[in-house]
């Protein structure tokens, strides 16, 4: 084979593999309409998830639940929005001057949004694939497959365990223990 013939061959293969990388790289989303809809989604969470957790049947514990989305794909439309977005919370209490980490769950979540006369946003609905049998069809209906690979990462929980040390008034060093063991 000729030294021409390896380097369109070679050519090739690098613009293959620099297409596969871009088009691999998670939907662009717009920071600023993220940052005015994340803290609205994020309240949402943190609000139903009350009363599911465990640690609140524990006296004592004064269990918070703490919420954090990361954004999948955002897309407005005459005045409403529609957020794809991979969820994490977690219900985190106060034992022996420690935080203690009572239940939580993760999962893709689609949230539609509208803007309130006041210029923020509240939300219209909220779903979320049941458990077991059908997520995986539910997911593939809603999110395209780029968004379905990113929901194959992890959300660290460190944001949400400094929020919920700064709530409870513990130091930024507060040892993270499990809720049921004593």
């Amino acid at each position: 084979m000729s030294a021409r013939r390896w380097a369109v061959g070679t050519g090739a293969v690098v613009v293959l593999v620099a297409t596969g990388t871009w088009a691999m790289r998670p939907g662009s989303v717009d920071s600023r309409l993220w940052d005015e809809i994340r803290p609205v989604i994020e309240a949402r969470l943190a609000a139903e998830s009350r009363g599911t957790g465990h640690g609140e049947d524990v006296p004592g514990l004064h269990t918070r639940w703490f919420c954090r989305a990361e954004a999948l794909d955002v897309a407005e439309r005459g005045g409403e929005v529609r957020a794809g977005v991979d969820t994490l919370c977690l219900e985190y209490g106060v034992r022996d001057g420690g935080l203690v980490e009572c239940g939580g769950g993760k999962g893709p979540q689609v949230v539609r949004l509208e803007r309130d006369p006041h210029g923020g946003y509240r939300v219209l609905s909220r779903e979320a694939p049941s458990d077991g049998a059908g997520n995986a069809d539910w997911t593939g209906a809603r999110f395209g497959s780029l968004s379905r690979a990113a929901l194959d990462g992890t959300i660290p929980s460190d944001t949400l365990e400094r929020a919920a040390r700064a709530h409870f008034g513990l130091p930024a060093d507060a040892p993270v223990g499990d809720c049921w063991m004593r």
